[in-house]
């Protein structure tokens, strides 16, 4: 389907679909008062990680304590085959991130290997995270409704057909408040409705680029599955999951259910009681956690590793009468994606052809380095990772005139590890900043310099204190005081030894993200004028590539009172 007509459409088609079941359920008399089993197996986060992720997540610590080898798609495809066999029925969900910041094998190819990939392995629906809207919502639905990419085309296969399973986002609108994706997905169980609904956190658009939502809504996300949650239940749909991008559980490290305040408990708590299991995904936190619903009815609430790594599985009893799940009958855990399996070899063949088509490619050597550099943080938030990309984009502009650089650290997805050769690939580096961001180089005055650094001190909307420190070109020194009142937690900046003066002009490099206010650093659209300056990764690459091999930069640039 293509446009939001067909959208519509394909709303009102589901719903009358479900009205007719439900109808038929209804008059097909005294069912028998027995139950239906329904296994329920999601996965989050796999970024279009194809083959097995390399460090520092090529491992998980599994419940014995130990870390082994995890992930991998022809092992993810063992496993959901193994695991589809144990049961009668069963139902396959992505939960968001799907591709986005992926490896360049998929990424090279616009993600359709990685769509292809869920294609093949029959999911029964996805739900959308931030990092589906990277490339903007025409490239999103173009990857939904197929056709060749506008300015590539078809390099992946001779032609694009699209995804074969639906994308849900019940809280995404259009600016007319039309739907931008399906709320939620119907699917049927020895007769029995089965609903699934996906959401995304209310400030998504703090994670994207400006520009490529600059026409999308993302409304409340709570407000969003009660509201969707009642539409199935009129609909005559009981069993209902809510597959919901965001982490919700806040665990303290020894106890990874504890729900102490904030967004987390808040989402959990007073999601409708209609829902009768939560899967969530967000980064490489795992549990599986039971909290009680606004009616008081314990409530699972499960999730795995990010990519690939873990399948997380609810095994539901269905009361074929009401049509419901009998929750206290409800068994989950999470399934690490160990490679101790037979992996799935038509999956294994897929992937390996994927692989040799973009390893040409990746095997280009663009530098070399003199020892790891990687994204550990120091006290002050630096990392020597995040300072080198820094240097490495001032680098890139200052024969434009950039006097200082400024890069988010959550851009930076990848390690450059130090070898024997000390030799940097196109696919390593393309690894550390996968988003295809240009830069820019904006014009603010030193108080703008000032507020922007304030700004990495942030207070989320639950009131939960965080840091995002931006990592400073060599040339910028400050004092950072995290004790000081809010607005007074930076000073003492210097540019190049002198003083920054609030009131003199300069020239900032940064990439599109930042520049369009994202991560909360929103004192960046003030600026005067703004000018293209290249790729972000082309400004890595150039600066890899000099003579002498790179070195870990030091992470003494940002003094911490």
């Amino acid at each position: 389907m293509g446009g939001y007509a067909a959208l519509r459409r394909a709303l009102s088609a589901i719903a009358t679909v479900a009205v007719v079941a439900a109808t038929a359920i209804g008059q097909a008399g005294a069912l028998p008062p027995d139950t239906v089993p329904l296994r329920l197996i999601t996965f989050g986060d796999l970024h279009g990680n194809l083959l097995p992720p390399q460090e520092p997540r090529s491992e998980v610590v599994r419940s014995d304590g130990q870390s082994v080898p995890a992930g991998g798609a022809a092992y993810l495809a063992a496993y959901v085959e193994q695991l589809r066999g144990q049961a009668d029925d069963s139902l396959l969900y992505a939960v968001g991130d799907s591709w986005g910041s992926s490896p360049i094998e998929s990424a090279m190819f616009h993600d359709e290997p990685t769509i292809e990939f869920l294609g093949d392995l029959d999911v029964t629906a996805a739900a959308l995270g931030n990092h589906e809207f990277d490339n903007g919502f025409a490239e999103l639905q173009r990857l939904r409704d197929g056709g060749c990419h506008p300015e590539d085309g078809c390099r992946f296969t001779e032609s694009y057909e699209g995804a074969k399973f639906p994308f849900l986002g019940a809280n995404v609108t259009n600016v007319d408040g039309a739907p931008a994706a399906l709320p939620f997905d119907i699917s049927y169980v020895d007769g029995i409705p089965v609903g699934a609904i996906g959401v995304l956190p209310r400030n998504t658009p703090e994670y994207i680029r400006s520009d490529a939502i600059e026409d999308l809504h993302f409304g409340d996300e709570i407000e969003a599955v009660n509201r969707t949650a009642d539409a199935l239940d009129a609909l005559g749909v009981r069993s209902i999951i809510l597959l919901y991008k965001g982490d919700i559980a806040a665990g303290n490290g020894t106890d990874p259910c504890s729900l102490d305040s904030g967004r987390a408990k808040e989402v959990t708590t007073t999601v409708s009681p209609l829902v009768d299991l939560i899967v969530t995904s967000d980064g490489d936190g795992q549990f599986n956690c039971s909290y009680p619903d606004p009616a008081g009815r314990q409530r699972t609430v499960l999730q795995g590793a990010s990519h690939g790594r873990i399948l997380s599985v609810a095994d539901l009893t269905i009361d074929r009468a009401t049509r419901d799940v009998v929750r206290d009958r409800t068994v989950s855990f999470n399934q690490v994606i160990t490679h101790d399996i037979t992996p799935d070899p038509r999956t294994e063949e897929f992937v390996a052809r994927v692989a040799d088509r973009s390893s040409d490619t990746a095997a280009q050597e663009v530098g070399r380095i003199a020892a790891d550099i990687t994204r550990d943080q120091s006290p002050s938030g630096e990392s020597s990772l995040g300072n080198l990309v820094a240097d490495a984009q001032l680098a890139a502009t200052a024969p434009l005139g950039a006097q200082i650089a400024l890069t988010n650290p959550g851009g930076l997805r990848g390690d450059l590890h130090f070898d024997d050769s000390g030799v940097v690939t196109y696919g390593e580096a393309y690894g550390v900043q996968p988003f295809g961001n240009l830069l820019q180089i904006l014009e603010l005055t030193g108080a703008q310099v000032t507020a922007v650094l304030e700004q990495q001190f942030q207070t989320d909307a639950a009131g939960a204190a965080h840091e995002r420190i931006l990592a400073p070109s060599h040339n910028l020194h400050y004092t950072l005081d995290r004790l000081a009142p809010a607005g007074h937690r930076i000073r003492d900046i210097t540019l190049s030894g002198a003083p920054l003066d609030p009131e003199t002009t300069y020239s900032v490099a940064v990439n599109d993200y930042l520049a369009g206010g994202s991560d909360g650093f929103t004192v960046f659209t003030e600026a005067r004028s703004r000018v293209g300056a290249g790729e972000e990764l082309a400004a890595l690459t150039t600066f890899l590539s000099r003579p002498t091999p790179t070195r870990p930069p030091a992470t003494d640039r940002i003094r911490v009172h």
